[in-house]
């Protein structure tokens, strides 16, 4: 059986997208957190309307947080993971500066075989 492609998922996985990384109520210490718990928030903010907001498994094994100073509070992130996002199973990968908590994103359309599972 084929799987139908929502139209805001093919949108998003067509090329680089403008993203917010985290709740807007999170503070720099929380955002830590969640990266190394393995779930994050992201925000697609180029999308019709205010955006849309998912929460993404992290793939510790495609996520590089070296470059990133905690004491400091800068550095960019590359994190990568999935989700299912309108019942399509996608695989995210976000470049965020942690000054800001913006950055951009890429989606790609998976196979559900592919998603990460976090366990809390």
């Amino acid at each position: 059986m084929e799987t139908t492609i929502n139209e805001l998922v093919q949108r998003l996985s067509d090329g680089k997208h403008n993203v917010i990384l985290g709740d807007r109520n999170d503070s720099y210490e929380d955002i830590k957190r969640h990266i190394e718990n393995g779930f994050v928030h992201i925000k697609s903010t180029k999308t019709k309307g205010a955006g849309i907001e998912f929460g993404i498994n992290v793939d510790q094994s495609k996520t590089d947080i070296k470059p990133i100073d905690f004491d400091k509070k800068r550095g960019k992130a590359h994190i990568g993971g999935t989700t299912i996002l309108n019942y399509n199973p996608v695989r995210c990968i976000a470049c965020v500066d942690l000054t800001t908590n913006m950055g951009e994103e890429c989606l790609k359309i998976i196979e559900e075989s592919e998603l990460v599972i976090t366990k809390e």
